[in-house]
């Protein structure tokens, strides 16, 4: 994590300590009142005080439990974008992109997201990374990819976690996903031709070595787990999806992001982004980070995206 990404956890955590340091104090102080042992000053302000205390304690509450049930509320995104090496009058390229999927033993979301992408009826999907919390869930996303492949050619690549902890693992075989190891895919969809690159973490120096065989007029697209790849690309492909920020997991309204384990801390936190001629869309991902931290989301719903491609003067 940055400094500064700590420094805002020790912030957050900081306000939250005393939100309830007050309620529980206002709470024996009134408990007290009643008992007769203290009096309480019965001035407007004291009043305010011991009420916003109260309330915000309860707020407090609330979010936690709500924390528990926003990884069950899946968001759809909708993104149009253009390009001038699309054929005039042909149809947009439609594509179902998400990341970091962290199935756990017991599915959670993987079954609306099938419906909800068959649904929408993409050209192709797109997973970048992050597959499993732990191998008693690799069933549960194996199944998930073979249903998913079903739908429409599916690539994936591998995350930080696929490539730390399951390297030794058959995330993707026979399920009918096509794994991009460090390789780029001429495809031709409605007419129109255009490249997929994709490479697992820890391979991206491979990256500039790939898109440099795609031709200026073709449409590419490259699928890296990290965003971070982004200013050392931008200008170099047309579209670049990314994931692994989780979109903070918990974020704050109006703020986003408290951490996003991005070299670029929140500069490219989640959403659509222009860097010079490249768009990078940084997908909130599906599931949660493993191991033994809660399962919570809060502020930052799981996404599918649906970005769609539309020739420049249609």
């Amino acid at each position: 994590m940055s400094k500064a990404a700590d420094l805002r956890i020790i912030i957050f955590l900081s306000l939250v300590a005393s939100v309830y340091v007050l309620a529980f104090a206002t709470l024996i102080r009134l408990l007290l009142n009643k008992l007769g042992y203290i009096q309480l000053t019965n001035s407007k302000w004291g009043r305010y005080l011991r009420r916003i205390s109260l309330i915000a304690a309860f707020l407090g509450i609330i979010c936690f439990i709500y924390g528990f049930v926003e990884p069950y509320l899946l968001n759809v995104s909708y993104v149009k974008l253009t390009t001038k090496k699309f054929s005039n009058g042909s149809k947009p390229l439609k594509i179902a992109h998400f990341s970091d999927l962290h199935s756990d033993p017991t599915p959670r979301l993987e079954n609306k997201l099938i419906s909800r992408i068959e649904i929408e009826k993409p050209d192709i999907i797109v997973f970048t990374g992050d597959t499993i919390n732990s191998t008693e869930a690799l069933e549960v996303a194996r199944d998930f990819f073979s249903k998913l492949s079903k739908i429409a050619p599916t690539y994936v690549v591998k995350g930080n976690w696929d490539s730390w902890f399951w390297y030794n693992l058959n995330l993707f075989g026979e399920t009918g996903v096509k794994e991009l190891r460090s390789i780029s895919e001429k495809l031709t969809i409605n007419n129109n031709s255009f490249w997929i690159t994709g490479v697992a973490v820890g391979q991206a120096n491979q990256v500039s070595k790939l898109i440099e065989k795609i031709p200026n007029e073709d449409f590419s697209i490259l699928l890296y787990h990290y965003p971070d790849e982004i200013e050392d690309l931008a200008g170099k492909i047309d579209l670049y999806c990314a994931g692994h920020t989780h979109g903070g997991q918990i974020a704050m309204p109006f703020y986003g992001a408290l951490i996003t384990y991005s070299k670029f801390d929140k500069k490219y936190e989640s959403g659509l982004y222009k860097v010079k001629d490249t768009w990078l869309y940084v997908n909130r991902g599906i599931g949660m980070e493993g191991g033994n931290t809660p399962r919570v989301r809060f502020c930052s719903r799981p996404e599918l995206t649906i970005i769609e491609i539309y020739p420049a003067n249609s």
